[in-house]
């Protein structure tokens, strides 16, 4: 239904800024949108310009009025949303010694009450937060990360106010009943507890939004005279933490988007310990780790092991030189994520984009598997407990078709027990739709990971309308998980589709590399062809496509809106990364010097900017339908890619031996 003829849209001043970098002269009309001071704004966001107010404020207005005609579907979709949300949702309570610690809503509360009882007697209740109170009196309310101490007397809790992500961390002695005075400000939101419960490591934000410095807290102590434990200086690199399985260690570990790490080690029985370093960071290696009594687990992409491989160390030998392998390489199964129980090691893997879980028993190294087989495409996720000691797993599996099922696995009988399905009080029939995996033909012969959602009393009924959705960056696998709000579209007689494009990790860290950098076009080709395959085997038609893409994904989505505009009806774009250029030369933002690696830095490298010759840069499909025409292109390639510092530039460090990446010969 076209927009009433008085929803005219804002236009936006043109305020031309002219930058000239490596002789390269460019114009932004629209720099002014920036606001200078967006750190205040971030805090405040009432200190926002006045002129980008009216403006934001502008389009909010159009949209409203250009959404009028269909204010009662919106109505309609607004129920039917709220209908598949559970509004009594509960955590399946999590065991800890003599509690057992979970979160539930209220009906009718948008915040969740933080909720224990004893492990023994579910009926003796103890609420530790209840968020919707606490949110009363505040505009933005948000509970960040929750961490209560080892012997259970104190409840930490971060709360955003501004939706800044810039949070409080507050203390709750469960004891009185009272929270301790002290509040500490700009913290990240992590808590790691030391076995003597008076003192905890947490982590805060530096004036550009990054976290970056650890600290140790006393209870007691003056928030002035904690102890810095570590502080990031190159803003390439974010820090996180964690604390070990076991309960003996607080991990530092920092990481860019460069595949380079490094980890940091903390014994929280030693007040007056320092941070030991496990292996100084080096260009190109990847690592992270967790630890299982007096042994040191690394997941790591050391000696070329492009999809990952777990070694081992002595926890009192941690550095590279000690490392063992433990699970070797393996081409095309990517090692996600490991945790670390007294007995078992749990890793989760990918093949082919699939996801497995895999037990090894740590006192004779056998392995057995978690699969499943009920559906081609579907997500598993680990739910890591308290207890280390324990040899219960929690896991959940769901798929495009199925709501999410929590299992609690005993890993020495090897069974597995239903403790929650996810409830759609509206109704939903799994049965009722059919999931597709299927692969597309990319234009280079690359074969591109599909996976579909429709209801399967429609599958043949011909060519009909299709949502596709892509994203393709920072090798992030979308999963082929259940999400209840694409019902409304798919029982509207829509197909849900997803393109597992290259820029991602489905088929393993070599399709992440294919589309990134000087292969950044793979993904845009990608995405094309997905939607031409989904055409030829008759699930849609072109012009009656529906394309989705949110932050890098937005990316995406404006690039094939100019490649291939006959194939879509629409594109939805969604918090859009699309000022590529001027975004990587503002070092000032949170995100631009860690993702120079993912997209080059056009500050000092000019040849980032030049890469492209000036008319495939005015008309991005020429790579398609003149493949001469990215011939300077390709040459310029071909020698970063042989000389050491251009593999730097390329993040093809360390370099592969020929063949590895697919595609790769230099």
């Amino acid at each position: 239904m076209p927009p009433p003829a008085s929803a005219t849209p804002p236009l936006a001043d043109r305020r031309p800024v002219s930058t000239t970098r490596h002789n390269d002269t460019t114009t932004d009309d629209y720099a002014w949108l920036r606001a200078d001071n967006w750190q205040e704004v971030m805090r405040d966001p009432a200190t926002l310009p006045t002129d980008i107010r009216q403006y934001l404020e502008a389009e909010n207005a159009w949209c409203e009025a250009t959404l009028a005609p269909v204010a009662d579907l919106r109505k309609t979709l607004v129920t039917e949303l709220a209908g598949r949300l559970d509004p009594t949702d509960e955590s399946p309570p999590t065991p800890h010694g003599d509690w057992a610690y979970f979160r539930r809503y209220a009906d009718g509360a948008e915040h969740p009450c933080y909720v224990r009882h004893l492990r023994d007697n579910p009926g003796a209740e103890t609420v530790l937060l209840d968020a919707e109170q606490a949110a009363a009196a505040q505009a933005f309310f948000h509970i960040d990360g929750t961490a209560h101490s080892p012997a259970h007397r104190y409840f930490a809790y971060s709360v955003d106010t501004s939706g800044a992500e810039d949070h409080v961390v507050h203390i709750l002695d469960t004891q009185t009943g009272d929270l301790l005075p002290e509040r500490l400000h700009h913290a990240q939101g992590s808590v790691v507890w030391a076995p003597d419960e008076q003192r905890f490591v947490y982590l805060t934000i530096d004036e550009n939004h990054r976290p970056s410095r650890v600290w140790q807290h006393t209870l007691g102590d003056d928030i002035a005279d904690d102890r810095l434990l570590y502080e990031e200086s190159d803003p390439a690199f974010f820090v996180s933490l964690e604390g070990s399985e076991d309960g003996r260690f607080a991990i530092v570990a920092t990481h860019g988007h460069g595949m380079t790490a490094d980890a940091r080690l903390l014994s929280l029985h030693n007040r007056a310990a320092d941070l030991q370093l496990v292996e100084p960071r080096v260009e190109g290696v990847d690592y992270s780790v967790t630890v299982s009594g007096g042994t040191l687990y690394v997941r790591t992409n050391v000696d070329e092991a492009i999809d990952y491989k777990v070694m081992a160390a002595p926890i009192g030998q941690p550095e590279r030189a000690h490392w063992i392998d433990v699970t070797p390489h393996q081409a095309g199964c990517v090692i996600r994520y490991l945790v670390a129980f007294r007995d078992y090691l749990v890793r989760l893997e990918r093949r082919d984009g699939l996801p497995t879980i895999v037990v090894r028993r740590l006192a004779d190294g056998t392995e057995h598997t978690v699969a499943f087989d009920d559906e081609p495409a579907y997500e598993l996720s680990i739910r890591p407990g308290y207890e280390y000691a324990s040899t219960t797993l929690r896991f959940t599996y769901s798929s495009l078709a199925s709501p999410e099922r929590t299992f609690d696995y005993d890993m020495e009988s090897r069974s597995r027990t239903l403790i929650k399905e996810s409830r759609i009080p509206s109704g939903h029939n799994a049965a009722d739709y059919v999931v597709k995996r299927m692969f597309a033909t990319a234009s280079d012969g690359a074969q591109v990971p599909v996976s579909m959602l429709m209801r399967r009393d429609q599958q043949n009924d011909g060519p009909g309308p299709l949502l596709l959705y892509g994203y393709g960056a920072y090798g992030t696998v979308i999963p082929a998980a259940f999400s209840p709000h694409r019902f409304s579209l798919v029982d509207r007689g829509f197909a849900w589709a997803i393109a597992h494009v290259r820029g991602g990790a489905a088929q393993g860290y070599h399709w992440y590399f294919d589309g990134k950098l000087e292969h950044k076009p793979n993904t845009f080709s990608d995405f094309i062809a997905t939607a031409e395959h989904l055409c030829d085997v008759g699930i849609s038609k072109p012009g009656n496509i529906a394309a989705l893409g949110r932050s890098a994904g937005g990316m995406l989505m404006g690039a094939v809106a100019n490649m291939r505009p006959d194939l879509f009806r629409a594109i939805a774009a969604e918090v859009p990364f699309v000022d590529v250029l001027n975004t990587m030369c503002d070092d000032s933002l949170p995100l631009t010097p860690p993702e120079w690696t993912e997209w080059g830095n056009p500050l000092e490298d000019p040849e980032r900017i030049r890469v492209l010759p000036e008319r495939i840069r005015k008309d991005p499909g020429r790579i398609r339908k003149e493949p001469d025409a990215a011939k300077p292109y390709k040459t310029l390639v071909k020698r970063l890619r042989k000389e050491t510092p251009g593999r730097q530039a390329l993040g093809l460090m360390p370099p592969w031996p020929a063949g590895a990446i697919p595609g790769d010969k230099h």
